[in-house]
């Protein structure tokens, strides 16, 4: 399969459906399409998804298997390249473009350094395909502390992905599902059929006037004076939650699924 934008030590990672998501959401190319047998395989044999989540997981994989590669790719830019509403940059769902994004990206740049992880310059630390790679190497713990921070967003990508009928929203889904929560993303399904679209000319010239944020040395260090998202995600490192998220093992999804048909 093909790797994201981080340099890693050589240790496996333990749970390699998190790279089959990230790969799930690059952009389509023939390399993608050539994995997707492989990827079928990795999905079919994770079992802290329900079947039903694999099956909808595995046919994509064979539907981006068969599809024309040039399709696959025009549908790529329109819906990732084309608006903000489903960016897979993860902070720009709670800041936007503001300067106020800069502690958090500080923060995680932290995090991948800590973990003995590099970034090179292709991406931003809070890209999404990224983000799945480096969890993909980090204990159940870790990786459900993680999602328990970021589940609001996962929930808001997966209503919007939804509601353009994007394969795409089913990676937050499954996403929320490891740690139980799907049910999230029911709160954002009304207000997301609400919303302006931003991906018309008219949206998209409103961007491109907007100033750019640069995550320089200097600009990084201003935005750690600002951002309270900031200051909430450095000191989460130093707060026990009263109620801890976690990855669900393959015994709990089976209970929950016994109980949802009983």
């Amino acid at each position: 399969m093909a790797e994201a934008a981080l340099q890693h030590p050589a240790a496996e990672p333990d749970m390699l459906s998190l790279r089959v998501l990230a790969r799930l959401l690059d952009y389509p190319s023939a390399e993608l399409q050539a994995a997707a047998p492989e990827m079928i395989e990795l999905l079919d044999a994770e079992r802290r998804w329900e079947a039903a989540l694999r099956t909808r997981l595995m046919d994509w994989c064979q539907r981006l298997l068969e599809a024309d590669l040039m399709e696959l790719q025009a549908e790529y830019v329109a819906l990732f390249d084309k608006g903000r509403s489903t960016s897979l940059l993860l902070f720009e769902h709670v800041h936007g473009e503001s300067r106020d994004r800069g502690q958090a990206m500080v923060d995680l740049m932290a995090e991948y350094s800590a973990a003995g992880f590099e970034l090179d310059a292709r991406e931003l630390p809070d890209y999404l395909p990224l983000f799945l790679e480096y969890l993909s190497t980090r204990p159940d713990a870790d990786i459900g502390r993680w999602l328990g921070e970021i589940r609001h967003i996962l929930a808001l990508l997966a209503a919007r992905l939804e509601e353009r009928d994007a394969d795409h929203a089913l990676v937050p889904l499954a996403l929320l599902a490891l740690i139980g929560a799907e049910g999230d993303v029911d709160a954002h399904r009304e207000t997301v059929k609400e919303e302006a679209p931003d991906d018309t000319p008219e949206a998209l010239d409103e961007v491109w006037e907007e100033e750019a944020v640069r995550f320089s040395a200097a600009s990084d260090e201003d935005c750690a004076l600002q951002s309270a998202e900031g200051q909430r995600l450095a000191e989460r490192k130093n707060v026990t939650h009263s109620e801890a998220v976690r990855v669900l093992d393959p015994a709990s999804v089976a209970a929950r699924h016994q109980g949802d048909q009983s």
